[in-house]
């Protein structure tokens, strides 16, 4: 793999998560935090997955295994969001009593929706940095690779679109989660593990002769169905904020 191939698949992978860092987060110290330590909370849960399977190594090319494999590390990860939550709310309930000291406003909806978004931005970022950008810096040479399962397409690129997807899916999936357990809504926070769960097992699609070309598609399915939940759920939060903030008025 080139470096200016290697670069690409970087930019496939990061680019659209990059120019939403820049022109969203990169302004606000806070954000830029909050998307640090999200990045390193699931790192962490990561690299503890990690650390418990390789006792079982090496598995064998069993779906089922990598299933179960798949299944157990999201749900770890989705503890770990839930963990996530608790640490931003009790950091919420500070600010707002310094906010009240000082009497200056409490967090708008917009800046809640904000952090969220930069909490799954992190969430994001640490899934292209572990399963794809991992891939590629050890790779660079004057060939490429493929994989039997997957002929038509380079390892790397597979890898790097996947990882859009997955980045998608992780970003906007923790502000339907923010949103869920703020108004304690089933809907959104069964939503959340769902979808993760899902996306996750329809990359075993790949493990199959051509697979690689149905499960591509199928996670970017995933990944439209949770932008147009996450959409509506953003517009009818800030229209009910809107309607609350002109009946007070």
């Amino acid at each position: 793999m080139t470096v200016s191939a290697g670069i690409g698949y970087a930019l496939i992978a990061l680019g659209p998560a990059l120019s939403l860092f820049v022109s969203v987060i990169a302004s606000k110290p806070f954000l830029v935090l909050t998307v640090l330590s999200s990045a390193l909370l699931w790192l962490v849960s990561l690299i503890i997955l990690s650390a418990a399977w390789r006792a079982f190594l090496p598995l064998k090319s069993s779906i089922w295994l990598h299933a179960i494999l798949l299944i157990t590390s999201v749900s770890l990860q989705e503890g770990f969001r839930i963990f996530f939550w608790k640490m931003y709310k009790r950091l919420e309930d500070i600010l707002d009593a310094f906010a009240d000291r000082v009497s200056k406003p409490r967090l708008f909806l917009t800046d809640k929706m904000q952090i969220a978004l930069a909490g799954g931005l992190g969430h994001g970022v640490a899934h292209a940095v572990f399963f794809c950008l991992s891939l590629l810096t050890p790779a660079f040479g004057p060939a490429t690779f493929y994989v039997d399962s997957c002929p038509h397409m380079p390892f790397f690129l597979v890898s790097s679109t996947l990882t859009l997807g997955f980045v998608t899916i992780h970003t906007f999936s923790m502000v339907i989660a923010f949103n869920g357990y703020a108004e304690q809504k089933r809907v959104d926070q069964l939503f959340v593990p769902i979808v993760h769960l899902a996306a996750s097992l329809l990359t075993l699609v790949n493990l199959i002769p051509g697979g690689c070309l149905v499960g591509i598609p199928l996670v970017y399915f995933v990944a439209f169905l949770t932008l147009l939940h996450c959409g509506k759920m953003v517009w009818r939060r800030l229209h009910e904020n809107y309607s609350r903030i002109e009946v007070a008025e």
